[in-house]
């Protein structure tokens, strides 16, 4: 990392740094492997298990894996899974990671650009944007299919530098909570990577990816931006009303 590159963009995940998951995606993957049989394979246990490790990458690549290559078959899980994921959060409704709305604003506010990535399909993420509230509140949004490849793969965080106009890759901030995420943002020579603990992996996992750091939350990346110098200017903290600021109530999505 080079400390005399200030950050101009910020690249964050969705689902378990900015969205609260609790355990969706690992529903959706059950109901999707009932429809399909894909993971008659190896086996529903293990294939659970390959997805946990997997979390954060896209889901058509996941699902290949698991269907030994047949992509037509891979092809008809991501559907089920795509499927499944908003007949479930249509059920439970979705929200916001605590404080992460707020976090979000006060980047832009010091005149940073934020992107959203994922490795959901279009059609999911956004309708997670959609039941949140957040087409405005970030700058943009990728999804693999928009990028080339998923993480680990660089692309994501590539491409949002490129739509971004961020003038270098050290100019670019990562954060997420898995280990695919981090590296996503090694591989892309990203001046600062971050996992978060309100995801997938814990503290070992991402500290072994090599970030820069391990953060409890997406809230605490401001800080620990400032304290390396990268975003001169930028309050550590949000401002005291948005901090008192609730996250949107459980928000559902509509079926279909």
């Amino acid at each position: 990392m080079n400390p005399h590159t200030p950050i101009e963009l910020v690249v964050l995940d969705m689902a378990g740094t900015t969205v609260l998951d609790d355990g969706i995606v690992e529903q959706a993957f059950q109901r999707a492997a009932e429809r399909t049989g894909v993971a008659s394979r190896i086996g529903g246990d293990a294939a659970l298990q390959y997805v946990r490790d997997t979390m954060g990458q896209s889901k058509i690549d996941v699902f290949t894996h698991l269907a030994d290559g047949d992509v037509e078959t891979a092809e008809r899980a991501t559907a089920q899974f795509e499927a499944a994921y908003a007949e479930i959060v249509a059920e439970q409704g979705v929200t916001g990671i605590p404080g992460a709305a707020d976090a979000i604003r006060a980047l832009r506010a010091a005149g940073l650009k934020v992107w959203l990535t994922t490795g959901f399909a279009p059609i999911t993420r956004d309708a997670l944007l959609d039941a949140l509230g957040w087409r405005d509140l970030v700058d943009g949004v990728l999804s693999p299919v928009d990028a080339g490849r998923g993480r680990p793969a660089p692309d994501l965080v590539l491409t949002a530098l490129l739509r971004a106009g961020a003038s270098s890759v050290q100019a670019v901030a990562v954060a997420g909570d898995t280990v695919s995420d981090v590296q996503s943002g090694r591989r892309a020579g990203a001046g600062f990577v971050a996992g978060v603990l309100t995801g997938a992996h814990d503290a070992a996992a991402l500290a072994a990816a090599g970030p820069d750091a391990v953060l409890p939350d997406v809230t605490a990346l401001a800080a620990a931006l400032v304290e390396r110098g990268l975003v001169p200017g930028l309050a550590a903290e949000p401002p005291a009303s948005a901090t008192l600021a609730p996250e949107p109530a459980v928000a559902p999505i509509a079926a279909g």
